[in-house]
């Protein structure tokens, strides 16, 4: 496949740090700084605005989900098995593990014939704080229905059961699961991935490095998706309206991706990833987003999205006082008192 290359030109050099682009106040002093690079990019790969380097290859962890589950859309797995828009949602989620999350999953392996020993994601507490009372105070032990990333594993999952593939070792980097997604990426971010950098993500799967720059394509291409081929444009568009339709299964309760499409609706369908990934489609403006923060904080990935946000004036005044706390994120002590802000930096680029 021929490398697209026209956003290719990194605005830094491999030697020129990062811009610092948000900083953390405690009292009235700036205590923390994080700096980051981050990607606007059309669908025909043209660089819209850029700053740091966006050519050094980073994991786009969870934030990539929306692409890696355009395999059970265009495959017809998801019709086959009457994949909903809600679980098509929780086919590109980080949830929290809250009760209707777990649910949704559970049923959805059910009708698939598989059941929760078939997750190959491992299992961990809720990220909710309630749901994470209510389960120690049952006596339960979280099985990998609770796993942040079960919905993606399902639909993987229920792809492999369409194509008659096996289920075990889905999560395997030579599986048909992983090399179809090996494949959408590359046509998603316009490169050769077979030589890029690899690991292991949290829940398992392999994980491929890859420039910010593409990954801003990519996810440009979700959001403009004219020039794909008609089968995977219809999953873009399906992915993005599931997406837009049900905030809460996307994350859940009071988390950022949640309260910015809750409020802003289809203009804006964003996705976090581990260590300081973010993501965004832009379909009003035919654009796509990708952020890395050089520590990993996705404090830091938050302030920069929102601000990304106001900077392509994509907020309303109504809008923007509704996402107040979360475009500048309020810092509490233990006694829930205020004592700082998440904002982006006085000297950002951006």
């Amino acid at each position: 496949m021929p490398q697209d290359h026209s956003h290719a030109a990194s605005v830094t050099t491999a030697n020129t740090a990062n811009p610092i682009v948000v900083e953390v106040t405690r009292g009235n002093m700036v205590e923390s700084r994080h700096r980051a690079a981050v990607a606007i990019v059309d669908a025909d790969g043209k660089l819209v605005h850029g700053w740091g380097d966006l050519e050094q290859p980073i994991y786009g962890r969870s934030a990539i989900k929306p692409l890696q589950a355009l395999p059970l859309i265009e495959t017809g797995a998801a019709d086959r098995y009457g994949v909903s828009v809600a679980e098509t949602a929780l086919a590109c989620a980080s949830h929290s593990g809250e009760p209707r999350h777990v649910e949704l999953v559970t049923a959805w392996l059910a009708r698939i014939g598989c059941s929760v020993a078939d997750l190959e994601c491992g299992s961990h507490l809720p990220h909710h704080e309630p749901s994470l009372e209510a389960l120690i105070k049952s006596g339960r032990q979280p099985d990998a229905t609770y796993n942040n990333c079960s919905g993606k594993h399902s639909g993987f999952l229920t792809t492999a059961r369409h194509l008659g593939e096996p289920t075990k070792g889905y999560i395997r980097y030579e599986h048909p699961v992983q090399h179809r997604i090996l494949g959408t990426l590359e046509q998603m971010c316009g490169l050769r991935l077979g030589e890029a950098p690899r690991g292991i993500d949290g829940c398992g799967i392999p994980v491929i490095g890859i420039p910010l720059g593409n990954l801003a394509m990519a996810m440009a291409r979700l959001a403009d998706p004219a020039d794909l081929p008609p089968v995977r444009a219809a999953a873009a568009r399906r992915i993005l309206a599931a997406m837009a339709a049900e905030p809460f299964l996307v994350a859940g309760t009071g988390r950022f991706c949640t309260k910015v499409m809750e409020v802003v609706g289809k203009k804006v369908v964003l996705k976090t990833g581990a260590e300081g990934v973010y993501a965004a489609a832009l379909p009003t403006l035919g654009l796509g987003v990708a952020i890395k923060v050089d520590d990993g904080a996705g404090r830091a990935a938050e302030a920069a999205m929102g601000k990304i946000m106001r900077h392509l004036q994509l907020l309303t005044a109504d809008e923007e006082r509704a996402l107040a706390e979360a475009l500048a994120q309020p810092v509490r002590n233990r006694v829930g008192l205020e004592t700082g802000r998440v904002r982006p930096a006085t000297d950002s680029p951006f």
